[in-house]
């Protein structure tokens, strides 16, 4: 598999400056935004092929947010790509000084499965905005789903500009052997490495968005029918595959008990009495990942929850305690619908058994006391914090989202999402009305003077 000419055509289009113009970005964002009322039915057709994911939830966690985003570009792109004044230095008297915003040229964006339409087109819409060609892979986890995207994009964009590349691993591996500009991954923080490793041989800049285990600390002050309703509704949304759901949760041995009691109604009343039922609970990607989340449902006691079908992919939700630390379903990102519950008898414990851990792409503290959030903010490190809810952290365009350490590099969403598939080209214009022969050799004058004059003209 050869995608040099791929990356070529994509190369030489870019150099004709066709992709710069705001006219041209506006347009193209444009037909995405109708590409995508028109292929609708197809890819929520897909989405439930691959996940068993309902009408609603596909549009609200997929589709919506990309369109959400392509409405946030088309707003603010205008003044995105403004150039902006900078301060010029003294030594450089008189001049100007601006940043330029500029394209990187042909970006590389690899997707996940579990949010195949957002998670691919959301960054597909950020590089279009600034001005890039792309090359896009589409998982092969989500068969129907990236079938479905060929479609849309085949449809939409020339291939010069944009074209989608369907395949396995080794397509994947093959694409990174190519020079690009820019690569945007999402997914594990394993194969975000092996993204790393790959974009190193060419020095090329990489945005990384991958997981870890997201904790979730309910203090004893938190309300408890309210917090438990929305740790299961992050939870289990998409069957628990979501980069930053909730993976376990820590409470106050207080409410320990009545915290477990609400979870477990939660669940009944949003998939009732038997989720395999339910036209709004989702399914396992495929038997390997069933297999390996099966295995955690021994790794403590099951409090609500372990049935599980494998030929229909299917395990409920689930709620476990008495996990032990050093368990699989403790270390390990659980991504699926599991969730382990262990109490605490005070904040500071709980705080000790995040210390050690890999930074998470998320954390979530439920409590109406201000100081308990300054505290937790304090002494803890995650990519993003979401006190009192789960996942809505990451649905608007102005916080930017990413994560830090083993969670991910850099940002995206809104205008986050325009500055990672954007460089920003300093640029000084120097007056030739003047030029002050001081700064030319021989020295005009002596080191102590000269020193003073540098303390001075460069603010130290």
């Amino acid at each position: 598999m050869d995608f040099a000419a791929t990356v070529a055509r994509q190369v030489a289009h870019f150099r004709t400056g066709a992709t710069r113009s705001l006219d041209f970005r506006v347009a193209q964002l444009t037909r995405l935004q109708k590409a995508l009322e028109k292929h609708e039915a197809d890819l929520l057709a897909a989405l439930h092929a691959d996940l068993r994911k309902s009408a609603q939830d596909a549009y609200v966690s997929e589709i919506a947010l990309v369109q959400g985003e392509i409405c946030h570009a088309l707003k603010h792109l205008r003044s995105w790509m403004k150039p902006r004044a900078r301060r010029a230095p003294w030594l450089a008297w008189p001049s100007r000084g601006v940043t330029r915003p500029e394209p990187r040229g042909v970006a590389l964006i690899l997707g996940p499965w579990n949010y195949p339409v957002q998670l691919l087109l959301s960054p597909l819409v950020s590089a279009l905005a600034a001005g890039n060609c792309t090359v896009l892979k589409s998982s092969e986890f989500a068969s129907h789903t990236s079938q479905a995207l060929g479609r849309l994009i085949r449809a939409t964009f020339t291939e010069e500009y944009v074209t989608l590349v369907e395949g396995d691993r080794e397509v994947a591996e093959a694409l990174l052997r190519e020079r690009f500009d820019t690569i945007f991954f999402t997914g594990s923080t394993a194969v975000g490495r092996a993204v790393m490793a790959a974009a190193a041989r060419h020095l090329t800049p990489v945005t990384l968005e991958l997981g870890g285990k997201c904790p979730c600390i309910v203090a004893g002050d938190a309300p408890i029918d309210i917090t438990a309703r929305r740790v299961v509704w992050g939870k289990f949304m998409n069957a628990g595959q979501t980069c930053v759901a909730p993976d376990f949760v820590l409470v106050d041995r207080r409410i320990h008990d009545d915290f477990l009691q609400s979870l477990q109604q939660a669940i009944r009343e949003f998939y009732g009495p038997d989720p395999q039922k339910s036209p709004d609970y989702g399914r396992i990607i495929n038997r390997r990942h069933f297999d390996r989340l099966a295995a955690h449902l021994t790794s403590g006691h099951i409090e609500h929850g372990g049935q599980h079908d494998a030929s229909d992919l299917y395990i409920a939700p689930t709620i476990l305690t008495g996990a032990p630390p050093d368990a699989p379903v403790m270390q390990e990102e659980i991504f699926g619908p599991i969730l382990p519950v262990v109490g605490f008898e005070n904040l500071d414990e709980a705080l000790a058994l995040l210390r050690d851990r890999p930074t998470p792409l998320a954390l979530y503290l439920f409590t109406r006391d201000r100081s308990i959030q300054e505290h937790v903010l304090g002494a803890t490190r995650s990519g993003g914090v979401c006190l009192n809810d789960t996942i809505t952290h990451m649905l608007g365009q102005e916080l930017p989202f990413g994560g830090s350490g083993e969670s991910g590099m850099g940002a995206y969403h809104g205008k986050a999402g325009f500055d990672a598939f954007t460089h920003y080209r300093s640029v000084l214009t120097r007056s030739l009305a003047l030029d002050p022969k001081m700064r030319y050799p021989p020295p005009k004058f002596s080191l102590d003077v000269m020193k003073r004059a540098m303390r001075f003209l460069l603010g130290g």
